[in-house]
């Protein structure tokens, strides 16, 4: 099964790559590996506002798994298909949260699990799960990646 196919089967449409939003690109290469920028969700009122004040563990997680949707979509406009994913290699993210919240791991979660059931072994990678005193626009999460990549 391809991987485009094992997204629609789990329930999900690979987005358009967006547009940098922003003095950046959406990645970088070198050799085989893929620098990721941050990826953010949706500009939607549930996505937005400190974890869990603002938003529940389970919408961040939801957002976490829409940012990944978003920078597999970046992947597939670098190197043509997803199919050239050797590996994830490792997962930054960042929880937009109040100060007395230590659940950041479980919302990334939303992320490194939907990676897995995606790439299975491939999608198993090293990780950083971390809060922020406040992310661009407000966003609940934010993720980025490196990828290891075929040519």
């Amino acid at each position: 099964m391809s991987i485009e196919s094992k997204i629609k089967e789990l329930g999900y449409t690979l987005p358009e790559a967006p547009a940098p939003a922003g003095s950046y690109v959406n990645y970088t290469r070198s050799g085989n590996l893929l620098f990721l920028a941050g990826g953010i969700p949706p500009l939607e009122d549930n996505y937005q506002g400190k974890v869990p004040t603002h938003t529940s563990i389970e919408t961040a997680q939801e957002a976490a798994r829409l940012v990944t949707l978003n920078r597999l979509a970046v992947i597939k406009e670098a190197v043509g298909s997803l199919e050239k994913v050797v590996q994830i290699v490792t997962v930054n993210g960042f929880v937009n949260s109040e100060p007395d919240f230590y659940g950041h791991p479980s919302v990334i979660n939303g992320c490194s699990d939907l990676l897995v059931e995606i790439f299975g072994d491939k999608g198993i990678h090293s990780r950083t799960a971390m809060g922020a005193a406040a992310l661009p626009l407000n966003v609940s999460v934010e993720i980025n990646m490196v990828v290891e990549v075929s040519d």
